[in-house]
């Protein structure tokens, strides 16, 4: 009689089975291992879906609501990363979460916090850093898994890394660039970060090579205060116009982020109150229902107009 052998863990002794036995214990191996990959499939499924809708909240026009559900659409995605660890598309979506989710709820309290309260003002702002570098690791995880070893390759010969990225790699290495450079702009106290301004220039730089119109001037919006920050940098005023007229251009003059971004990083460095007022007075007349897509990023970019236009006397010398 033919007969299959199989290790005894407990004994250490073979274990003799009948065709009749082993043939079960084989239709149940191959049962366990189609539970197995259906449950993958249903995780795959899951993280495909998580990443082409991102966190779902575009459209939305209650900034609170959202707030509140956000946190948890950003850990469900990382509890599903968890079994899925090398899917770029959730990769990439969860670093635009917890970016967008930093700046719009965690660096705007903290400004809004700071005149009444300098500690909860302090707090606030080692959060957001936190969450940015969380989202910068999230967007290099994305790179990481479409290009192995990236991470690697960047922090030893960053040229050659950024070279191997093509078009397609551009959403993560936006993701991954601003919510680094965010973090930067809140650890001006830490040399050890600010000397990583020096990768982010070069990402910024390959970024402008492989999609310098993406999302719709979204790069050219960020950089209009990138440029007023960098340290040394030449003629900051004339290069943040220059990507502020083209952010306008590029979002067919239909996103409120770059007016305020202008009047908050050059009208206030100048001590211009008049081209401030006018901006964020053009910002806030944008109706956010004409591109629903952009709604919520819209109406919080809003809400920092007013809350700036609130500021002016502490912002502006007579």
């Amino acid at each position: 009689m033919t007969q299959a052998g199989f290790g005894d863990a407990r004994s250490g002794r073979t274990v003799y089975m009948g065709k009749g036995c082993a043939l079960l214990l084989i239709l149940e191996l191959s049962l366990a291992a189609s539970g197995c990959s259906m449950r993958n499939y249903a995780v795959r499924s899951v993280g495909d879906a998580l990443a082409a809708s991102g966190s779902g909240f575009g459209s939305d026009d209650d900034p609170e609501l959202i707030r509140a559900a956000a946190p948890f659409s950003l850990k469900l995605m990382e509890t599903v990363l968890s079994e899925i660890p090398g899917h770029a598309g959730l990769l990439t979506a969860t670093s635009s979460g917890f970016t967008q989710y930093a700046y719009a709820f965690v660096q705007q309290d903290a400004d809004e916090s700071e005149a009444r309260d300098v500690a909860a003002a302090r707090a606030f702002r080692n959060r957001a850093r936190g969450l940015y570098y969380r989202a910068r690791d999230y967007g290099l995880r994305a790179l990481d898994a479409k290009h192995p070893g990236f991470q690697a390759q960047l922090g030893t010969s960053a040229n050659p890394a950024l070279a191997r990225l093509s078009r397609d790699d551009a959403t993560p290495l936006y993701w991954a660039t601003v919510a680094w450079a965010a973090a930067i702009a809140l650890s001006k106290d830490s040399p050890k970060a600010i000397a990583d301004l020096r990768l982010v220039d070069l990402m910024i730089e390959r970024l402008r090579e492989l999609d310098p119109d993406i999302d719709h001037g979204a790069l050219d919006a960020f950089l209009i205060s990138y440029e007023m920050g960098r340290p040394g940098a030449r003629d900051p005023q004339t290069r943040a116009r220059y990507h502020f007229e083209r952010a306008i251009r590029l979002s067919a003059d239909q996103k409120a982020g770059p007016y305020v971004a202008f009047a908050e990083a050059v009208c206030i460095a100048t001590q211009d109150k008049r081209e401030f007022v006018a901006l964020l007075e053009r910002a806030i007349a944008i109706d956010p229902s004409t591109r629903p897509e952009w709604r919520l990023e819209n109406t919080i970019m809003q809400r920092r107009a007013r809350w700036l236009l609130a500021q002016i006397d502490q912002l502006f010398l007579e």
